[in-house]
């Protein structure tokens, strides 16, 4: 084991809990340095484990792909919202209940692991679960659609996520396909995935440490779901995010810590200086960066010796200051000099 610098951000955590597409991975690709740090992580006596909203595919298929990108990991330390929404269905009804499948074999597994039977759409089922599979098309969905046109029928999600990232760019994610059964059938599911806090607190109880930190780049999932389990959290900007974004979150989505990429895990972390002024908020780091949020300007200055990061991070400690409860994203006038 090396010696790890009190002064670096990773030195505060016992663990990290990672998400995957946008963080480690986007489509079949590593992220630059996301492999490197996170084995040096795992050296350096911090548990690592992942936590993923994918549900096509099983936590030891999830594991494998890790395994041959460079990372040692096993299903142990893999968490999915399949699980999560097959634990959700056990909690819900009883013992050896039907289920229908809207989603990959992964997802299958996982409710028949739980104890429950899967069954066709068409065979009156107790439950529909619906999760992501790159190979759902309209007659999956439009199955869903009846099985779910009563009521009575428990109807359970893996996660919403709008988008996913891969090689390519931007794809639509799980959100769009269950938008759609939901406006067939006018009902709205219970979602087991990020950013509800029981696949986190899952992995944590799992692995028995005490001062685990969530790692993300979705502010509605992986963020917000660290806000719901009560952990602290690190928005990594090599997904779908901008700053921009980060600047505007609404409070339930800001991370406690913003880097460029997860090199920086082993940095020491450098906080603006914050002072409260009128109606106004300055944010600084020493003499590099300088932010100013007043009214619905946010106005960012830099020196030479500034990086994009510092600038950014100046700039949400100041707009954060004077926004400190927004239910809703805000839209601040940024201004740079």
């Amino acid at each position: 084991m090396t010696s790890l610098s009190m002064s670096a951000l990773i030195s505060s955590f016992d663990a990290i809990l990672s998400d995957l597409d946008g963080v480690v991975y986007a489509g079949p690709h590593p992220i630059d340095g996301a492999v490197d740090s996170l084995n040096r992580a795992e050296t350096e006596g911090v548990s690592v484990a992942y936590v993923t909203n994918n549900a096509s595919r099983s936590v030891e298929a999830v594991a494998e792909h890790l395994n041959s990108l460079g990372l040692t990991t096993d299903g142990e330390h893999v968490v999915s919202s399949a699980q999560s929404a097959a634990q959700l269905a056990v909690d819900q009804l009883p013992d050896g209940a039907t289920v229908g499948i809207c989603g990959s074999e992964a997802l299958a597994e996982c409710a028949r692991a739980a104890g429950l039977k899967a069954v066709g759409l068409d065979e009156s089922p107790q439950a529909v679960l619906q999760g992501f599979d790159p190979g759902l098309g309209w007659q999956d969905l439009a199955n869903a659609a009846y099985a779910l046109a009563s009521d009575e029928v428990l109807w359970i999600v893996s996660n919403t996520d709008m988008t996913i990232p891969k090689e390519r760019g931007i794809a639509p994610g799980n959100g769009t396909l269950v938008h759609a059964v939901s406006v067939a059938t006018r009902r709205e599911p219970f979602v087991a995935g990020k950013p509800g806090a029981k696949i986190f607190q899952t992995i944590v109880d799992r692995l028995g440490v005490e001062r685990p930190v969530v790692v993300g780049d979705r502010l509605d999932t992986d963020i917000f779901g660290a806000h719901q389990a009560g952990l602290p959290s690190i928005a990594v900007m090599t997904g779908v995010q901008s700053m921009e974004d980060l600047v505007n979150a609404r409070t339930a989505e800001r991370p406690t810590y913003v880097l460029s990429n997860l090199r920086e895990l082993f940095e020491e972390y450098r906080n603006p200086q914050i002072e409260v002024r009128g109606h106004s908020a300055v944010a600084v780091i020493d003499d590099v960066a300088r932010a100013v949020a007043e009214g619905a300007t946010l106005r960012i200055e830099t020196t030479a010796g500034s990086t994009q990061l510092l600038a950014w991070r100046t700039a949400m400690a100041a707009w954060w200051t004077a926004h400190p409860d927004e239910a809703t994203a805000t839209r601040a006038e940024i201004q740079w000099a």
